[in-house]
């Protein structure tokens, strides 16, 4: 059971949650290799999420086992690197979550002007 006055126990259970979403994110439009999703998650939430590429590739492997993303290979820098793409189904997904935020932050101010 998790300390819920303690702000990084929160902290831990919104990024667990929000890490799909944000993994579809980066990969909106332009494919990228782990390192650089990790990077740019950490820009996009201004260092509040700072995921390691080992708790993405997890979440990867299941988009790319269900075909929400593709995994290519190139050489970056001399190295090889996974290159994963969003697929037509990976960016249907991406809308869905955005739906799903909009609603849900929505509920939450209208809550907040009703209940102060």
């Amino acid at each position: 059971m998790g300390n819920y006055l303690d702000k990084s126990y929160w902290n831990g259970l919104l990024k667990i949650g929000l890490s799909r979403f944000l993994i579809l994110r980066v990969l909106y439009g332009r494919p990228l290799h782990c390192y650089v999703i990790t990077r740019f998650i950490t820009q996009l939430t201004d260092g509040n999420c700072s995921p390691s590429e080992g708790s993405l590739y997890p979440v990867l492997n299941d988009f790319l086992s269900e075909g929400y993303v593709t995994c290519s290979i190139s050489t970056v820098a001399g190295r090889k690197r996974k290159v994963y793409t969003l697929t037509q189904k990976g960016i249907k997904a991406y809308y869905t979550a955005i739906e799903s935020w909009h609603e849900m932050t929505r509920v939450l101010i209208e809550k907040k002007k009703h209940t102060g």
